[in-house]
């Protein structure tokens, strides 16, 4: 899909990747990029910058998705390309409390479910659109330090296929997001972690890779080309594969990743 002339919309766009992937919209010659983010501030810096439209957006909340879609599509038009960008990550294991568990879950996992539930009964009934999800490497691979980012980002990914393959026929087109390390609010403060064992990644370097993948249709985007590898891999012999990661987890399990919202 061209970008050019298309109504786009990016969460978590106050900063980061949700940031650089407004700009590049607008490079493409988006008919308009409509920012959303929590961050009410944030978000309004971004939409003067790309010249688009702000919307204050707690994807934590199924109702809050639902306006901004629908008042899109009411005031602007038919969305063409929804990226649900934002997400969260913390350290942790099984000990996590259960309401950190749910607000991860909530927004890294259910916010993509509730874009879907709202958003593709209008795509398919008009003949197509485009899904842009933002999971992880971790997706693919795990998080050594997080039970909590590995799980959603693993369910990110599962539900990202499952949409490519029950809505393809209907003209939908579904990328998922799996990068490494990115300089990010999230990663800020930590860019000698696990994630950037490979380097880290700038955000406007990720936006290119997902406007690529978006012209190219396909589905993975994989700004560190070296996840395919790790995927083989793991794949091809899934014990020795969790060896490895065991001694990344000797190396940097005692000093967890320290995550803030992206």
């Amino acid at each position: 899909m061209k970008i050019k002339d298309k109504i786009t919309v990016v969460t978590g766009a106050a900063s980061g990747i949700g940031k650089a992937l407004a700009h590049r919209f607008r490079a493409e010659g988006a008919k308009l990029v409509v920012c959303s983010d929590l961050n009410a501030e944030g978000v309004e810096a971004t939409a003067g910058e790309v010249g688009g439209i702000a919307f204050t957006t707690d994807v934590s909340k199924e109702a809050d998705i639902r306006h901004l879609i629908e008042t899109v599509e009411a005031d602007h038009g038919p969305i063409d390309l929804f990226c649900s960008n934002a997400g969260i990550g913390f350290a942790g294991g099984a000990e996590v409390a259960n309401d950190q568990w749910q607000s991860i879950w909530d927004i890294n996992v259910m916010a993509h479910v509730w874009a879907a539930r709202h958003l593709v009964p209008l795509m398919a009934e008009r003949g197509g659109g485009y899904l842009l999800n933002t999971a992880s490497a971790a997706g693919l691979l795990s998080q050594v330090g997080s039970a909590p980012y590995a799980v959603t980002k693993h369910a990110a990914v599962g539900l990202a296929e499952w949409l490519a393959l029950t809505h393809g026929d209907q003209g939908i087109k579904v990328s998922v997001l799996c990068p490494q390390a990115v300089r990010t609010e999230m990663t800020r403060g930590n860019e000698d972690g696990v994630a950037s064992i490979d380097g880290m990644m700038e955000p406007e370097e990720v936006a290119e890779a997902c406007v690529r993948t978006i012209r190219e249709e396909t589905f993975l985007v994989l700004p560190h080309p070296g996840v395919l590898d790790y995927m083989r891999n793991k794949t091809e012999n899934y014990d020795r594969w969790i060896g490895g990661m065991r001694k990344l987890n000797r190396a940097y399990g005692g000093n967890p990743a320290q995550f803030k919202n992206s």
